[in-house]
């Protein structure tokens, strides 16, 4: 019997949902340590694996808060309800405006659940700050956008990952790459998916040339096993990265197509890498596109 594919309820750029089975299909059947993730994102890699034991950072603090209020029990499913039926009442009575209220209101006291309303009334699910560090995405012009079954999704996806982490020991935190990777030890396992580097991916801190070198030097260090999500190339150009600084590990590519983004160019079909630093092999093709099929379906539910 097939598990249940969860969505989370925080939507990203970037987001790896059409790419669990594939990740699911090489991370080996037993993790004796930890399960960790540097780039948390939005979740979906951990909550599908669903390890005992994790630990799950990330250098936007508004990722983290919301995701610990959820595990500690501030954020509810009927706390969410009741928050987004009022709020999606105002939205639509101002045909739009009100959104702006929020945001205001966001950027002044970080409330994990105004969080929560932004990103999921946003233009495209963009997760962007200023470099003040206010979030500064404009509205998706749908004053009809908090309708009662799109609340009941959102929900949903609020109580699933409720429910991992009450059975699981997830730990979070908000930090950066630097101080994490080195943490882990001979029975850890990291999932890294670190910003697209040359993709015109957003980042709370930016992420660049420096960013990726320091990258590949912490995951050359480590004695246990990791994964690496990356662009390998697309139509238009290839990732220069991947001879300069992973050509030693073990690659595996993977078309997929993106449907969030900011410019039409970043909705692309892409080769997708995964980078690992053990034999992986390539996933039998009948159980990833069964698996994939159930996931794309399950998916389609809660698409936006």
């Amino acid at each position: 019997m097939s598990v249940k594919t969860t969505v989370p309820p925080i939507k990203c750029q970037g987001i790896k949902t059409k790419l669990v089975p594939w990740i699911k299909a090489i991370t080996p059947d037993e993790i004796k340590g930890r399960w960790i993730e540097p780039f948390m994102g939005s979740g979906v890699v951990a909550f599908n694996i669903r390890p005992q034991r994790a630990l799950l950072c990330d250098t936007n603090p508004h990722l983290i808060n919301f995701y610990k209020s959820v595990a500690n029990g501030k954020i509810t499913s009927a706390r969410v309800r009741a928050f987004l039926e009022k709020e999606g009442e105002t939205l639509l009575k101002s045909e739009g405006e009100y959104y702006y209220d929020v945001r205001a209101r966001f950027n002044e006291t970080g409330d994990p659940i105004d969080f929560l309303f932004l990103n999921r009334a946003c233009f495209n699910g963009m997760i962007r700050f200023n470099r003040k560090g206010g979030f500064n995405v404009p509205f998706c012009r749908k004053p009809t956008r908090f309708a009662r079954a799109y609340i009941t999704k959102i929900c949903n996806q609020v109580q699933a990952v409720s429910d991992i982490c009450e059975v699981s020991d997830f730990k979070f935190l908000c930090r950066g790459f630097e101080k994490t990777i080195p943490e882990a030890n001979r029975d850890d396992f990291i999932y890294c998916d670190p910003p697209y580097i040359g993709r015109h991916a957003d980042y709370f801190n930016g992420w660049d040339e420096t960013h990726e070198n320091a990258l590949a030097k912490a995951l050359s260090k480590i004695q246990g096993k990791f994964i690496l999500s990356t662009w390998h190339s697309n139509d238009f150009r290839s990732n220069e990265f991947i001879d300069a600084l992973w050509s030693n590990y073990h690659i595996l590519t993977r078309e997929h197509f993106y449907h969030v983004g900011a410019t039409e160019n970043n909705r692309n079909p892409m080769l997708e890498a995964l980078i690992t630093n053990f034999e992986a092999k390539m996933p039998d093709s009948d159980k990833v596109e069964t698996e994939q099929m159930r996931l794309l379906e399950e998916a389609a539910k809660y698409k936006t």
